[in-house]
């Protein structure tokens, strides 16, 4: 049955070693990574958003590059998904299953680029996106000098006096820009207001009202939540023009055609069922390559499923660089040069810790028909409560609650949830559905636990006792009980 049912085993945990292959000593590549911050993959103009004028920056960046709809990040919330972009590690290999720093002494991407002669250099999200503190940036550049990470003009400035250190020093470049939108306060908010009541970043170059908003079907439809949509999708445009001003740079600065371009999102929005969690809206991202001379502009790859694992590998390999690790993600660059990667159709995702160290450990397989998730800490009396609590859609939800059977069901799951949810993604994307009770489903459900009790197996999830054993409530106790023990020992250290 193993071998008949589970596909995914040579893929995970490959052997890198590479040899140059895209740019020569001579001309060596520079690449730039520009991500968002909790942006959903529906969010962007060339996914289908119907949001007039939403991202025309990222459309045209993806009309000159490769975008893949079958994009996902490992784990959806910032400082774990982005310790997972720089080591090419899942979580808990790579120590960072919240919001603090590893301390294992691992390679990333940044740490090996600058020992090959790259300059290294970011823009904001510094502590997010920086797994091994003691790492030093040649150039870096935190949310108070950008605007409060909202400032188009200011990462334009950076950038490009980044680039003309580069060109002073004669050494390749590798510069990650990391927008703090769409992340909260939204544009506009009372909570913006209060968080900055000193505004130094400007409004985006189109904001949005809430007579424009088409509510998302994992949302509740109420005024309230079009509000905050119009605040959020605001702080989207304010995101693409950021994409622009960096693009500006490398155009004037006549780098267009040597400069590997990636733009990706490290979750999903802060909205209840998507950030921090593991559906569809949390874990599937935009993402788009430009890769000058390799990848063909404006082509879609809807087959290939990569994820923020493969990251590390393939920037490594398009530089040329060998790396001797074991790493979990597996290169995509020939799938880039237009090749395909036929190991590779589905994902797995996790999650661990809330910004206020409460554990909620879930797991996840994604494919291009289900999404099955296994809730460690779902016991029908521990609530869920992550950001989202914060926003004024979860209030709406709450309120109408008292009203409304369907809102106060949804509100109910979102609490509470069960210990195992299957979706049907094609013809439920919203994840409205949950399949694990209907008979139809008891093949399916067998065989995506066979699916992720493999991938338990194979990286080592410390997870893979309580998940063979999901009948035995005691041991599923004391796990949680020693999780929670260990956050709170680091809430204690911190």
């Amino acid at each position: 049955m193993k071998n008949k049912y589970l596909t995914v085993s040579s893929a995970i945990l490959s052997l890198i070693s590479f040899s140059g292959l895209a740019q020569n000593e001579a001309n060596p590549l520079n690449v730039v990574l520009i991500t968002a911050d909790d942006l959903n993959y529906s969010s962007v103009g060339y996914m289908g958003c119907p949001i007039p004028e939403i991202t025309p920056n990222l459309d045209e960046l993806a009309s000159e590059g490769i975008v893949f709809n079958n994009a996902y990040v490992n784990i959806a919330v910032s400082q774990p998904s982005r310790a997972v972009l720089a080591t090419g590690l899942y979580s808990h290999k790579n120590g960072v299953e919240g919001f603090y720093h590893t301390e294992k002494q691992i390679p990333t991407v940044m740490s090996v680029l600058r020992e090959h002669g790259y300059k290294t250099g970011i823009a904001g999200k510094l502590g997010h996106s920086t797994p091994i503190a003691s790492f030093q940036w040649d150039m870096q550049v935190d949310q108070p000098d950008l605007g409060a990470g909202r400032d188009p003009k200011r990462y334009y400035e950076v950038f490009n006096q980044f680039v003309k250190d580069s060109k002073n020093s004669n050494k390749p470049f590798y510069f990650m820009v990391n927008s703090h939108d769409p992340h909260a306060p939204f544009h506009g908010s009372d909570r913006e207001k209060i968080e900055f009541p000193k505004k130094n970043f400007p409004n985006a170059s189109r904001v949005y009202t809430a007579e424009e908003m088409i509510v998302p079907g994992f949302i509740i439809n109420s005024q309230k939540a079009k509000i905050e949509l119009a605040q959020y999708y605001s702080s989207v445009r304010r995101l693409d023009d950021v994409v622009g001003e960096i693009m500006r740079v490398l155009k004037e600065q006549g780098l267009e055609n040597n400069t590997l371009v990636m733009f990706l999102s490290d979750n999903g929005m802060d909205f209840p069922f998507a950030k921090t969690n593991c559906y569809l809206n949390s874990n599937k991202t935009p993402w788009i390559v430009k890769w000058p001379g390799v990848t063909k502009p404006g082509s879609i790859d809807n087959s290939t499923f990569i994820a923020t694992i493969d990251y590390m590998p393939t920037i490594l390999e398009a530089c040329g660089i060998e790396l001797n690790a074991s790493v979990d993600g597996k290169s995509f660059v020939e799938v880039l040069k237009g090749h395909s990667l036929l190991d590779r159709n589905r994902v797995f995702t996790q999650f661990y810790e809330t910004s206020g160290r409460n554990r909620y450990p879930m797991f996840a397989v994604h494919d291009a028909q289900y999404c099955y998730i296994y809730n460690a800490w779902a016991d029908g009396n521990t609530v869920f409560r992550n950001c989202s609590w914060a926003g004024m859609t979860f209030a709406s939800m709450v309120e109408d609650s008292e009203s409304d059977g369907f809102t106060k069901q949804r509100l109910e799951f979102f609490k509470f949830r069960t210990k195992e949810e299957l979706y049907d993604v094609k013809k439920d994307p919203e994840g409205l559905h949950n399949l694990l009770e209907d008979d139809k489903y008891k093949e399916i459900v067998q065989l995506y636990r066979l699916y992720l009790q493999e991938w338990m197996e194979t990286t080592d999830s410390p997870v893979l006792d309580i998940f063979k054993n999901k009948d035995n409530e005691e041991l599923r106790k004391r796990f949680m009980k020693e999780q929670q023990n260990m956050a709170n020992q680091r809430k204690t250290k911190k």
